[in-house]
């Protein structure tokens, strides 16, 4: 397998080539991240890539245990004056390799997520790779929802790729782009109108309850 920090940096390399075509209303457009526009998604991925194992326990400790908390408190920290010293900020940490206490393959998450969750609001398509797409994938499926993942919410149902040779599970179907699928297990109920299927009420379902 390729290594996991050089498709994190191919991730942030792209989000910041299309970052950098947006006008500042854009950037003030609201993201699939409720409550957090553009902006601030972006300072969260500045936030999360220097996040170190250390550091985010300090952090946890001043937000009180609270990870709502945290995140904004870095969102804050990390959001610059104006979009383009925040896409400075962003451009500086393309190559770190630091993480919090995780798996490796959850920094994928992080950007494949964030990255159409800012993307998809604004109309921007990218052609995310199979292998880090599936990676990000595999990983939210053998996680907890309550540890950001979206095991339960897969539970029951046979997911299936119509753009890669893909399938995970045992039950009613449901077929989609893979970064599609990626989306939905991880909570977007925006993703929802790329699949199909009859398993499809049961995954609209464990998003709504």
């Amino acid at each position: 397998m390729t290594d996991v920090w050089e498709l994190v940096r191919r991730e942030r390399e792209a989000l910041v080539a299309d970052l950098a075509g947006l006008s500042d209303e854009q950037w003030e457009s609201p993201s699939l991240c409720g409550g957090w526009t553009v902006h601030d998604v972006a300072a969260h991925l500045v936030d999360n890539a220097r996040t170190t194992r250390l550091g985010i326990v300090a952090a946890m400790v001043r937000a009180r245990f609270d990870f709502d908390r945290q995140n904004d408190a870095g969102v804050a920290r990390e959001k610059g004056a104006t979009p383009t010293e925040t896409l400075d900020r962003l451009r500086a940490v393309v190559g770190r390799r630091t993480t919090p206490p995780a798996p490796l393959d959850s920094r994928l998450v992080e950007e494949v997520v964030h990255g159409e969750d800012v993307r998809r609001p604004l109309g921007v398509r990218r052609d995310y790779p199979t292998e880090t797409v599936q990676r990000a994938l595999a990983h939210q499926l053998r996680t907890s929802v309550g540890m950001g993942g979206g095991k339960q919410r897969a539970a029951g149902l046979r997911l299936v790729a119509t753009d890669a040779d893909w399938s995970h599970g045992e039950g009613a179907e449901v077929s989609g782009p893979l970064v599609s699928l990626l989306m939905a297990v991880s909570g977007r109920a925006e993703a929802l109108d790329d699949l199909t299927g009859p398993g499809l009420s049961r995954l609209e379902g464990a998003l709504t309850s």
